[in-house]
């Protein structure tokens, strides 16, 4: 499914976000930062849609580990959180960011 000129700018504010596990862990982030597609609610090889993405460092996103290396059930095994937690924290940070533009 091809983005929207409106979706495309919401994946590249996503992706402007530091990673909301590394914040979330208070680990320092080494890499740039990726929109990854929620899995919840979609069946397999579907993307849900582009308002759905978290945004995710590269190793949380496609490292060993991260959602796609440890996959979601060992994912939360060790984090304690699933992706609709991240996509809350996404979202709080997404409202944070604009909270600062609006501020200054």
């Amino acid at each position: 499914m091809r983005a929207t000129a409106s979706e495309s700018r919401y994946l590249g504010r996503v992706a402007m976000l530091p990673c909301v596990l590394c914040t979330y862990l208070g680990m320092h982030q080494y890499s740039r930062t990726c929109a990854h597609h929620i899995k919840e609610g979609t069946g397999i090889g579907e993307r849900s849609q582009h308002w759905l993405a978290v945004a995710l460092c590269e190793e949380h996103h496609q490292g060993a580990s991260g959602i796609h290396g440890l996959g979601t059930k060992g994912f939360y095994t060790r984090y304690k959180l699933d992706e609709l937690d991240l996509l809350a924290l996404t979202i709080q940070a997404l409202h944070f960011k604009l909270e600062l533009l609006r501020a200054a």
